[in-house]
């Protein structure tokens, strides 16, 4: 299997499923367009990411993309450009709840599937030195609402109501799901699932 992304937390939880894969970046730009829904925007950009997986490699392998967006007041947070970009994002997460959309993208030849993970991120209330601290170990950098739920960003949660894996980056459950389409069962290791 081909995974359409350079994320090690992605590559972590496919290979928790016991599934043998090799990644493939795709470097699309990932742009929201103009009055669209951040349901949309994420669906669009891991369909995106693996029909241009697809085309790289140029054989049947199926491609499995995601992608995976902070949500507050319908703004997606993205990832931060710098630590004052990151301070202002922890800042608004501060002591309020957030989503965190994630969706799977699974494409086989001609064929193409889709599923959306929709999480609720309770923030406990931070302080500016918190944030700074926080900003100085490195987590914030190239994670989306500049946290890692998998790691020191942890401290600042109170509540999730949802998926964890899918606030990780790639929602198992919807992923096992679709990997069970195409006859590739995480519980039932097989030939299929031995195959690169």
């Amino acid at each position: 299997m081909i995974l359409a992304s350079a994320s090690p937390r992605r590559r972590q939880l496919l290979g928790q499923l016991g599934i043998r894969h090799e990644a493939r970046p795709t470097g699309i730009l990932e742009v929201p367009q103009t009055g669209e829904s951040p349901e949309r925007y994420v669906h669009r950009i891991a369909a995106e990411k693996s029909l241009a997986a697809q085309r790289l490699i140029g054989h049947e392998a199926p491609v499995l993309a995601a992608d995976t967006e902070v949500v507050l007041d319908d703004d997606i947070l993205g990832k931060p450009l710098d630590q004052a970009h990151a301070m202002a994002m922890l800042a608004r997460l501060s002591g309020r709840t957030h989503r965190v959309l994630s969706a799977v993208s699974l494409r086989a030849g001609n064929r193409h599937w889709e599923a959306l993970s929709i999480s609720e991120v309770s923030f406990r209330p931070l302080t500016l030195d918190e944030i700074a601290a926080y900003w100085m170990t490195g987590e914030p950098q190239g994670k989306a609402g500049a946290y890692a739920i998998q790691g020191l960003g942890a401290l600042f949660i109170e509540h999730l109501s949802g998926s964890y894996t899918g606030v990780m980056g790639l929602p198992l459950r919807e992923t096992g799901d679709l990997l069970r389409g195409i006859g590739l069962y995480p519980l039932q290791p097989s030939l299929e699932n031995s195959r690169p």
